[in-house]
């Protein structure tokens, strides 16, 4: 229990310091993703593709997807404006390498426990491969200066065409 109640305290701050704290960093003019997109989606999957049809079930399916997908707004604003702050830069490889090593956890509990959870490995394995593209820029290109310059690949390409 104690550990549920870091982990909504610690949400609740994220959400405090995103919409308080650094609310003047929001960019409005480059974010026009649009989430419904993603979100609609997404749960219509859940209803569809789960273990079982109860509603704990459901979201946590949900919450599985949308996870998968959750980083294309970001990429999508990095598409608009050609480049990236280091910062940023930094904070996506590292996330998208956290996903990755989930591929890894499965194989050894696949191997190790006989545990495989289709739901969640063909989530990790579509989310590392929105992240390919901004690896492989983030390793070519490195990130010596204050910003990145993100050209046109074919992950971007497409998030483009999407605007």
């Amino acid at each position: 229990m104690k550990f549920i109640l870091i982990y909504i305290a610690c949400s609740y701050a994220t959400v405090y310091l995103i919409y308080m704290k650094f609310k003047a960093t929001y960019d409005g003019n480059h974010d026009t993703f649009r989430v419904e997109f993603l979100v609609v989606p997404v749960g219509g999957l859940s209803f569809l593709v789960n273990h079982d049809f109860s509603p704990l079930e459901i979201l946590w399916t949900f919450s599985i997807y949308l996870e998968s997908v959750a980083i294309l707004p970001q990429l999508f604003m990095i598409s608009k404006t050609g480049e990236a702050e280091t910062i940023t830069t930094h904070y996506l490889f590292f996330l998208g390498l956290y996903r990755a090593l989930y591929l890894v956890n499965w194989i050894w509990r696949f191997y190790f426990e006989g545990f495989f959870d289709l739901i969640a490995v063909v989530a990790g394995v579509v989310q590392t491969i929105l992240y390919c593209d901004f690896f492989y820029l983030y390793i070519t290109k490195g990130t010596s200066g204050y910003l990145l310059s993100i050209p046109v690949t074919f992950c971007f390409l497409f998030l483009s065409l999407k605007s």
